[in-house]
């Protein structure tokens, strides 16, 4: 056991099973993500800024309405390389567009709908997760705050989440969730996160980054308020669990797309890995049981299930990324994934639920 492992297991308790996860955990690749095609930056048309083509996009998120059959796509792009200062674009594509293969063709409007604004994301709005809770829309992305680019090492990037307001069209930065700052004053960073609402309880994913314990994969618990006062608002999450650790062939974990639900109670979630041998980024899923206080792992894919292999995955920006931000379950069984290919493109996949379920089996640990 490893200094790091020893002292993660100490910082947090650990979920049920995740002993039990690495057992299964081989270094494969059992790609069974149908590619859908790709968005490229040169094909999007930004109409509320100045500049109407970005550097580059990629990290995305999504919303689909099946009756109306549209989608629409919350994209990370970059303004320039300068200072790397990210923005949020929210951009309407035909389900058809997407099927057919027209999205690596067509041109797209795309209007810019979060952009920094304040001390917590002045420096760039990455990485966006768009989803629903009971009705509302809501989009956690990770904000590079004021001290991003300072001599200070913590609380450098963190959480913010907006809530749609569909009265006035518009994003509302409302919360900062993340861990308590007195009692984590070495936290560097926290990202890769979401909302997900079980029941009457809303938990937190995240992955946070603590000076001597390193790369946390946490579920958290929080709770909702749509109080009128001053926002965004600071909410430290609280009894926070400790979901996994890397393989040994592996250097991180985090999350990826917000959960599906399987039951009342089971979900399935993506994580992305970075493997050791090129730091390409792999996508594992797991299944997760919430039981009153307690969270199981329940079973993982012990294969990878998403690798780059597309030329637009392995050269970019980042060269060997696919990076889910974006997950929706259609009434057919059929999963919409968008994700980040190579830093530089927007992709798109499909994937069959019951083949996912099954490569779940493989690796069931409850």
């Amino acid at each position: 056991m490893n200094t790091l492992t020893s002292v993660n297991k100490d910082l947090f308790p650990r979920a049920i099973g995740v002993d039990e996860v690495n057992k299964f955990r081989k270094n494969e690749d059992h790609d069974i993500v149908k590619r859908l095609g790709f968005l490229r930056p040169e094909k999007i048309i930004i109409k509320n800024y100045p500049i109407s083509k970005p550097a580059t996009i990629f990290n995305a998120s999504i919303l689909i309405n099946s009756k109306e059959e549209m989608s629409k796509v919350y994209a990370r792009i970059i303004h320039g390389y300068y200072m790397y200062i990210s923005s949020i674009v929210e951009i309407p594509i035909p389900l058809e567009d997407i099927y057919s293969g027209k999205i690596t063709k067509n041109d797209y409007k795309a209007d810019i709908v979060i952009y920094p604004s304040n001390r917590y994301d002045i420096f760039g709005a990455e990485d966006p997760r768009v989803y629903m809770i009971n009705g509302d829309i809501y989009m956690t992305y990770t904000g590079r705050t004021l001290l991003y680019f300072s001599t200070e090492k913590y609380w450098k990037v963190v959480p913010v989440t907006a809530v749609y307001n569909p009265t006035t069209g518009k994003w509302i930065k409302k919360y900062i969730f993340t861990l308590e700052r007195e009692k984590f004053r070495t936290l560097k960073g926290d990202k890769d996160a979401f909302l997900h609402k079980v029941g009457n309880t809303v938990f937190f994913f995240h992955r946070p980054s603590i000076e001597n314990a390193g790369d946390l994969l946490l579920i958290s618990r929080t709770e909702i308020s749509h109080d009128a006062d001053k926002v965004p608002k600071e909410i430290y999450v609280r009894n926070s669990v400790n979901l996994m650790d890397p393989a040994p062939f592996e250097i991180k974990l985090g999350w990826a797309s917000p959960p599906i639900n399987i039951s009342s109670t089971r979900v399935v979630a993506l994580v992305h890995t970075v493997e050791k041998e090129i730091t390409a980024y792999k996508v594992i899923a797991i299944e997760l049981e919430f039981k009153g206080d307690e969270i199981v792992i329940t079973a993982v894919t012990p294969r990878y299930i998403m690798v780059p292999k597309e030329s637009y995955e392995m050269i970019g920006d980042r060269p060997f990324v696919v990076f889910p931000c974006g997950m929706w379950r259609l009434s057919n069984d059929e999963v919409i994934i968008t994700y980040g290919a190579a830093d530089t493109f927007v992709g798109f996949g499909s994937l069959n639920m019951n083949e996912l379920l099954s490569e779940l089996d493989r690796g069931r640990i409850y």
